[in-house]
């Protein structure tokens, strides 16, 4: 189709010239009317000759996508002779055409449009900022570049830039100006808005916060995480009809504050344009189509989810948790594990790396002492409660810290179809088929499930099976409600294994009696070594603290300003400061020089400001307290005065 060749020349444009950036790629190939040879030579132009292929010099006609350009385009072939040929003056050679970027640049309330080439600079665009509000170009930051902060040198071709930018400008040494208008934006960036977002097809309802410098684009891209919608299929209903841009903060979107009430759902067809779908539905206020998700879900192609080359769109946004079919229980639970830790962060529990049977032994079948309950998590990719089950409740500290004490926890990830029936095959080997039939009949919107198992003699109890619809506290009652059943068990074993080794003969008694000796002094030598390495870390610290102590006394101290001489014809203040141990220090300070000066030079002799109060006799005051901008004179510490230093509580 015509769909696949065009991304055949896409990908084989981008593999030539090492541009990795698709809609720069695109752009380039849309203005050589998608002729592979020329754009390539607009790019990587040949010193004796140009790239040769069987268009012989014919451009395709007419629009990309239009229907003439299927013929025209199906029927390139690679040339069998030589790519490089000398050229013929008769062939006309397509040369790249300048991008031309748009960009909306923002300054407090006023928006200015610059339209550029990309071979322009960012210098070049301060200085058409600089005529249009008249603001020195050195004055100005220009932020908002999705790359971080670049200088003025960096062409703007070097940041594959979409068409469409939003960018602002701030300028930290100049005055704001003191208007009413710029004090209620302050204030209105500074609130936090709640919205109340309904997911449209499952009739569910989001609570989310969110600060009013927040944009419209991180609100959309969160939901993406909650409803599984991406950014540019979402449908929305409630947004005010100031909120055009994306890019727009919520603060001057229009919201209604506090609580602001919004619908989001899946458009019907994804290449529904935005136009069309404001003529089906005239209460839908914004369809979501930012820039900012360039070739999310191969929607500028008019491709959906899934259907380029076969590739899922959950493949396109993240790697699965266990590959498909997972041979290896263990490969299988390293991959979770790394792939967990990728996108929740390193505090969560830890996971047993092994089969299901290795962590039953692990659990089940140690000394009765120390035995605990065996945690299952199962995952599930497609379940809304997913993220939130896994960031705030799985992740807590407090649920990560009494898994770690009391349970085993091991894995699985349920998502594709052949891991699931592999885990449904083992709980029925494991656990009987009443309990595989529970599993099995769970719908994706209930997991993740999190099963409690406790070992006994004959057979393995599933304690609880817990739904990710729950809470910290829930989570947190129910795994402790299964460990006080777990704990009468484990006291039974206790004693019955007590009473079993009191029975052995005293040969064994003998032995164990040598190997616990072994253990206590193993134990003792560890703790020996342990307090050894914690003085040795304690005395490095005390030293690398008073190294940086006097590295700090040591700058301030050649950083005072030199003591005035007695016969100075500038007002001179002569200071007497008398420290805890009863010593005293005098030195001359300018009536002139700011009371910082007094706090570093008594910083320098070893008592900075931080810790010690500086007090003065009469009256008696906390110079400590006083605005250290001041001068000696004043806070009326001239023409001398006596001040003694006392230690803070």
């Amino acid at each position: 189709s015509m769909l696949l060749i065009q991304f055949t020349v896409s990908f084989s444009f981008q593999a030539c010239t090492g541009i990795e950036n698709i809609d720069e790629a695109i752009t380039l190939l849309e203005q050589n009317n998608w002729d592979l040879v020329a754009a390539i030579n607009g790019v990587i132009p040949q010193e004796n000759g140009i790239l040769q292929s069987e268009y012989g010099g014919e451009t395709l006609q007419g629009p990309a996508y239009g229907p003439t350009s299927h013929s025209a385009a199906g029927s390139s072939t690679p040339s069998s002779s030589s790519a490089f040929r000398h050229v013929v003056p008769s062939r006309q050679i397509v040369e790249r055409q300048p991008r031309m970027l748009d960009f909306r640049v923002e300054y407090r309330d006023r928006n200015v449009d610059v339209v550029l080439e990309d071979s322009s600079t960012v210098g070049d665009i301060k200085r058409i900022l600089e005529n249009e509000l008249q603001i020195p170009a050195s004055k100005m930051l220009l932020k908002g570049w999705k790359t971080g902060d670049v200088d003025d040198s960096t062409v703007l071709k070097t940041l594959h830039l979409p068409k469409n930018n939003s960018l602002y400008v701030l300028t930290p040494d100049l005055p704001l100006p003191s208007s009413s208008h710029s004090g209620a934006l302050q204030e209105s960036l500074n609130q936090n808005f709640m919205l109340l977002v309904t997911h449209r097809e499952v009739q569910r309802e989001y609570n989310l916060n969110f600060s009013g410098s927040s944009t419209i684009q991180e609100v959309k891209r969160n939901v993406y995480d909650l409803t599984s919608i991406p950014v540019r299929h979402q449908l929305w209903e409630g947004w005010p009809p100031s909120a055009t841009d994306d890019s727009m903060t919520l603060a001057v979107s229009g919201l209604t504050f506090p609580c602001h009430r919004l619908t989001v759902g899946r458009r019907s067809s994804p290449v529904q344009t935005r136009e069309q779908s404001e003529e089906q539905c005239t209460d839908v206020h914004m369809v979501s189509d930012s820039d900012g998700d360039d070739f999310e879900d191969a929607t500028e192609f008019g491709v959906d989810d899934g259907e380029m080359f076969g590739v899922a769109s959950s493949a396109l946004r993240k790697s699965p948790m266990m590959p498909e079919n997972a041979e290896n229980e263990g490969d299988a639970l390293l991959q979770f594990t790394a792939e967990f830790s990728s996108r929740y962060g390193d505090c969560h529990p830890v996971y047993f790396i092994g089969s299901l049977e290795a962590a039953f032994q692990e659990a089940f079948y140690g000394k009765a002492r120390d035995r605990k309950l065996l945690a299952i998590y199962l995952h599930h990719d497609e379940s809304v409660l997913t993220n939130v089950f896994c960031s705030q409740m799985l992740c807590a500290e407090s649920i990560v810290s009494y898994l770690s004490q009391n349970f085993i926890t091991w894995a699985w990830d349920m998502t594709k179809e052949a891991n699931r029936a592999r885990f449904l095959t083992m709980c029925t080997r494991h656990f009987g088929s009443v309990v595989a039939q529970t599993i099995r009949t769970q719908k994706t919107d209930q997991f993740p499930l999190f099963l409690i198992i406790m070992g006994k003699r004959s057979s393995n109890e599933v304690l609880n099976v817990i739904q990710g619809n729950t809470t910290v506290d829930e989570l947190m009652m129910r795994l402790m409600a299964a460990m006080e059943i777990f704990s009468a068990q484990q006291q039974e074993d206790i004693k019955d294994e007590d009473e079993r080794e009191a029975r052995e003969n005293v040969k064994r008694e003998q032995d164990e009696a040598y190997r616990i000796s072994l253990e206590a002094d193993r134990a003792k030598r560890e703790a020996q070594e342990r307090e050894m390495a914690e003085q040795f870390r304690l005395e490095q610290i005390r030293k690398e603290q008073e190294e940086e102590r006097e590295a700090i006394r040591l700058s301030l101290e050649q950083s005072l300003p030199p003591e005035p001489k007695e016969e100075s014809t500038e007002s001179v203040s002569k200071l007497r400061i008398r420290t805890p141990s009863g010593e005293f220090f005098e030195r001359r300070f300018l009536a002139s020089s700011k009371l910082q000066v007094v706090f570093d030079f008594v910083a320098s002799k070893g008592y900075p400001w931080e810790e010690y109060k500086l007090l003065g006799t009469f009256p008696r005051r906390d110079v400590t307290q006083l605005d250290p901008n001041k001068s000696l004179l004043e806070v009326k510490l001239y023409p001398q005065e006596t001040l003694f230093l006392e230690a803070k509580e």
